[in-house]
Parts: C-alpha cells; structure tokens; sequence
C-alpha cells in the first residue's frame, strides 16, 4: 500500500503548474470570479511576483519545484483549514503535499464564492 501512496505522490508532484493554473482559471470564471483574483492567491501563497508567476507558467513547473522555488511562502498559509479532497488540510502530514492542497482549498474558497479577505486570511479588525 505504502508504494501505491508514493505513486500517487510523486504523480501529484510532477503535474505541470502551467497545465493546472488554466483550469483553476475555469472554474473561478464559472463561478463569476476572475483570472485576477486566481493569480493574487497565487501570489499570496507564494510570495511570487505577477512577472514570475507568469514565468513559472510559461516554464511548466512541476508543482514540487513551484513550491520549493517560490520567493516567500506565505506564513500565514498556516491558517488555511477544511476539507479539499475529502482530506483535512491541516492533518496532512507530507510537506510538499499540504501545500499543494493549500493552493487547492484557496482556489475552491474562491469559486464558492468567499470573500477575497476571508481567503487571504486577513485579521479581523477589533
């Protein structure tokens, strides 16, 4: 069992960033949200700039080298909690892979129609 789970890891690794990027694109804009908003979660999680994250589409980064060259992993990214793929983000215990769920769970608040504020987990005033 434990060769299929590093399968299946190394599968989710390896997907190229500039191929999953147009469809969280998709489905932001099916549900009435926009490009800009995919890539400012983007680059909030990331600490990329919009020149390099446009770069690291280009280049098809796979998603392990996405995270692991990002600028500035955001630390607040540690706030980040639910369920993306009937998984609890916040009990996955890979590194590589909670991060990858991360930017899943964000993209999914996004198209559920979440408040930009609320996604980037702002503070809360008072």
């Amino acid at each position: 069992m434990r060769e299929a789970t590093d399968k299946v890891r190394d599968r989710v690794y390896a997907y190229n960033i500039g191929k999953i990027y147009p469809l969280y694109i998709a489905k932001a804009e099916s549900k009435g949200r926009s490009r800009a908003e995919v890539d400012e979660i983007l680059r909030w999680l990331t600490g990329h700039t919009q020149q390099s994250l446009e770069a690291e589409m280009v280049k098809g980064s796979n998603l392990e080298a996405f995270f692991t060259s990002a600028p500035r992993l955001n630390p607040a990214r540690s706030l980040i909690t639910g369920v993306v793929c009937g998984v609890r983000v916040e009990t996955i215990e890979e590194p590589m892979m909670r991060e990858i769920r991360y930017m899943d769970k964000l993209i999914d608040e996004l198209a559920k129609g979440k408040a930009m504020e609320k996604i980037l987990r702002a503070p809360t005033p008072g």
